[in-house]
């Protein structure tokens, strides 16, 4: 009977062992997940958003955003009222010359006051951008001068127009055909940039696939 009760507590005394390190292994566990919680949630963040720019969706819903409302706003004035005096004329018309009178006056002023300290950090920052991206190959590099030049041409084309609205005094039918214009080189602008932007981005994409 002795050496039965001894080999029945041995058994008892193995799964109590086994029970208590399973048991610290839990809390160890617990403990390891506790201290590692603030390193979990931001790979977690960054396994659910993609950071690569080209292969991450809001990269083109911004590029189709940007280059949309480039296209809506001419010279600051909404496009539908240039349509809007075209077809009606008349107050219309009136808005229209008045609208864009102020923001022209308004950019003019910008390029007179800050113009020269504009051209110099926006070559600054587009050939940083140049050099880190497509010397190093920085994808977020590539991404934003992909975003910024062709934005800097709409500048620059936005000044000029200005400065001949301003010179000529344009007026009416031919304010109206001067910003339908400006907005036919906006999107021609758009196009080619929306073009190669998705050249590039597939070719990143299938490149860092095949790697």
């Amino acid at each position: 009977m002795g050496c039965l009760n001894v080999s029945l507590s041995v058994p008892r005394k193995i799964a109590c062992a086994k029970g208590r390190n399973c048991r610290q292994a839990r809390l160890e566990r617990r403990k390891q997940q506790q201290r590692c919680s603030p390193l979990d949630w931001y790979q977690n963040l960054f396994e659910l958003i993609d950071m690569r720019s080209f292969s991450n969706l809001w990269y083109w819903i911004a590029l189709a955003v940007m280059w949309s409302t480039a296209s809506h706003w001419v010279l600051g004035v909404p496009y539908d009222m240039v349509t809007r005096a075209r077809g009606l004329g008349g107050q219309s018309e009136l808005d229209l010359e008045e609208l864009c009178a102020i923001n022209v006056r308004r950019i003019l002023l910008i390029g007179q006051m800050a113009g020269l300290w504009l051209l110099g950090l926006i070559c600054f920052a587009l050939s940083s951008l140049l050099l880190l991206g497509f010397a190093y190959g920085v994808e977020f590099a590539q991404a934003v001068f992909l975003l910024a030049f062709p934005m800097a041409l709409v500048g620059l084309l936005s000044l000029s127009n200005a400065r001949l609205i301003d010179q000529q005094a344009l007026k009416g039918a031919a304010l109206i055909r001067r910003l339908g214009r400006h907005r036919l080189f906006v999107q021609a602008i758009g196009v080619v940039s929306i073009f190669v932007t998705a050249l590039w981005g597939m070719y990143q994409n299938l490149t860092i696939g095949a790697l």
